[in-house]
């Protein structure tokens, strides 16, 4: 492409609007890991999970409340009384008086391992959290990965169809030029003014692929959609990974078969709680309790005040309560077996999509390979068919075909090479190896 023609495609593209920066995939994930809204959300429920896991909400400290209670009343008051053993009474407006207030202890010293149980719980529903967020996480970056080597196969194309239409335009050049001196015919001439808007308009449609693509980057990323960036053209691949090496790493650091582990434990832990609710419960019981009372009606205590300190021991045990808990510990255990179905059904499935997308890998490695070889040899068809052209040995419809196989062999290349990429990314992502 001639320079004026770049800078008036840079001038007139739809999202460089701002300076360009230059982004790597390391600030690209770290980004998206720090603003993404997803990874937030998980990381405050992981906060909430650890403020549940408590002394406090397992049970291990005692309930201590207070009560405090003021009667105020205004009665009247007309008695008579038998033998005349004293005068009638009678009264209006008498005012009187009482209060209380106490505080109450209790406090469980042993609940068939119940609180210690409950302690377990908490402290695994905060690991599940923590891998829960890590398994966000993972995600995250794997969908950042393959969109960022996406924008790269986009552009990639864009370059491709670019060059393309370059030969395409000087092919009708010649043409144009062979018929306006009468060396070439009209039909050639028209043919290859077809063949450069058919290249023309396979760029703008790959033109604007590559610019969505980008606007979805920078919503992936929680950025204004309309910024723009540079990133190196180069899809990089790592040394050949090993299925045997990835599969000892996914059942032992998948982060999604690492939950349902310990939703495993969990449930074995909620069918010890309630087989302990069968045991005994003993509570060490206190408290103190003040009251003191105002007499107006001119009888019985004036007034008064007592305090009062009690303390004891409280047990309770479940007899019988229409086998409610039994049927709450067969139903706990049918859980726990279908946590366990759960985790072989994740390995299984784990197991089969990692084979499934190392095959998609080593057939993308190989087609790299082949599609290297090809490309090579259509770049060196496309000088010989034009050098042919520009001498009027070879046909307008030679070149176009081998101009059709050069684009089409450097695409197949660029589609081979992400491919491979993106099996990668997702074969790292099942390992568990992301983070």
């Amino acid at each position: 492409m001639k320079p004026f023609r770049l800078a008036l495609f840079v001038l007139l593209s739809p999202i460089a609007v701002q300076a360009q920066q230059m982004l790597t995939l390391e600030d690209a994930i770290q980004q998206g890991i720090t603003k993404q809204y997803s990874i937030q959300i998980s990381r405050q429920k992981e906060r909430i999970a650890a403020n549940e896991n408590s002394l406090g909400n397992a049970g291990f400290f005692p309930t201590i409340t207070g009560t405090a209670t003021k009667n105020y009343t205004i009665s009247g008051i007309d008695q008579s009384f038998f033998g005349g053993v004293r005068a009638p009474l009678v009264q209006s407006g008498v005012n009187s008086n009482s209060g209380n207030a106490g505080v109450a202890m209790a406090w469980t010293l042993y609940d068939g391992q119940g609180m210690f149980i409950l302690r377990d719980r908490y402290k695994e529903l905060q690991n599940l959290g923590a891998k829960q967020t890590e398994s966000s996480i993972e995600n995250l970056i794997a969908l950042i990965s393959s969109t960022y080597y996406d924008i790269i196969r986009q552009n990639l194309r864009v370059n491709n169809f670019k060059k393309g239409l370059e030969i395409s335009n000087d092919r009708l050049k010649l043409a144009k030029d062979r018929y306006e001196v009468g060396q070439g015919s009209k039909v050639d001439y028209y043919s290859a003014q077809v063949d450069f808007n058919e290249d023309k308009a396979l760029l703008i449609a790959q033109e604007q692929s590559y610019t969505n693509t980008k606007i979805g980057f920078n919503t992936l990323l929680v950025k204004d959609y309309k910024t723009d960036f540079q990133i190196v053209n180069t899809i990089d691949l790592l040394p050949k990974l090993k299925l045997s090496e990835l599969k000892m790493s996914a059942l032992s650091q998948n982060p999604t078969l690492i939950g349902a582990i310990l939703s495993k434990k969990i449930s074995d832990l909620d069918t010890k709680n309630i087989q302990s609710q069968q045991k005994p419960q003993i509570d060490l019981l206190a408290g103190y309790a003040l009251s003191n009372v105002a007499n107006g009606a001119g009888f019985g205590v004036e007034k008064g005040s007592s305090d009062v300190f009690n303390y004891g021991l409280r047990a309770t045990i479940n007899i019988f309560d229409g086998y409610n808990q039994k049927r709450k510990i067969q139903n706990a255990k049918i859980n726990a077996e279908i946590a366990a179905l759960q985790i072989e059904d994740l390995k299984n499935a784990l197991l089969s999509t990692l084979e499934k997308t190392y095959v998609t890998y080593e057939n993308s490695m190989n087609l790299i390979q082949l599609e290297t070889e090809n490309y090579t040899i259509a770049k060196q068809n496309i000088d010989i068919a034009f050098d042919r052209f520009k001498v009027g040995i070879a046909t307008s419809y030679e070149l176009r075909e081998v101009q059709r196989n050069a684009v089409a062999a450097e695409t197949r290349l660029i589609e081979a090479k992400y491919a491979a990429k993106a099996a990668e990314i997702e074969l790292i992502r099942l390992s568990g190896n992301l983070l």
